[in-house]
């Protein structure tokens, strides 16, 4: 199995790549197109700004070779909000696989702190992405910007509200969580994105 990660300046590169090497993979860390375009799947992780991060992918040109892959690729937390259309971290436009908008959490509650740092629990997957994961099983966020429930949603988590915790769309699946962070339950969502088959190429 022939899995990419796209180099950029993303602070969780290295444990995904650790975390792929735990279930058996070792993975490649690159930047270049002709790579990323031969791999069997593309992992594109993120954490830091989404401003800052577009202006590297676009100086790079690799917002378009994003755009372009056409084997399975598996956005994972500022991975998952750059591939919507916009974000309202640093009110930018990102890479547009997903139309739909990035917000920041805003709770009422003041026990609720931003960023949301910590487990929390999934809700209504539907997706051979959580092949073996159950309803109400945890995983591990960190994060200050949401996707609200969408078209696209195949997961959800509240965080006095309900919103995305999981996309799909064509190719493309995202989580706002960590895998590389969230234990057996994660390494088995990195398992399940490894044996995704073409067959399950589709939009939901």
């Amino acid at each position: 199995m022939n899995v990419s990660i796209i180099q950029y300046n993303a602070g969780n590169i290295f444990s995904v790549a650790n975390a792929f090497r735990r279930i058996g993979v070792e993975p490649v860390i690159t930047d270049k197109a002709s790579v990323l375009a031969s791999s069997d799947c593309v992992v594109f992780p993120g954490q830091g700004s989404a401003h800052t991060t577009m202006e590297y992918l676009r100086e790079h040109s690799l917002d378009r070779v994003i755009r372009s892959l056409r084997q399975p690729i598996l956005g994972i937390c500022v991975g998952q909000q750059l591939l919507c259309a916009h974000s309202e971290e640093g009110d930018v436009d990102c890479v547009g696989v997903f139309p739909e908008s990035v917000r920041k959490f805003s709770p009422k509650s003041h026990e609720l702190k931003v960023p949301e740092m910590g487990w929390n629990s999934l809700h209504d997957i539907s997706s051979p992405l959580f092949k073996g994961v159950d309803d109400n099983d945890f995983v591990y966020f960190v994060h200050s910007y949401y996707v609200p429930v969408c078209p696209y949603t195949i997961a959800t988590a509240n965080y006095g509200l309900s919103y995305s915790a999981a996309l799909h769309k064509d190719n493309f699946w995202t989580v706002q969580f960590h895998p590389e962070k969230s234990g057996r339950v994660g390494e088995r969502i990195l398992e399940n994105f490894l044996n995704i088959s073409p067959t399950e190429k589709l939009t939901l």
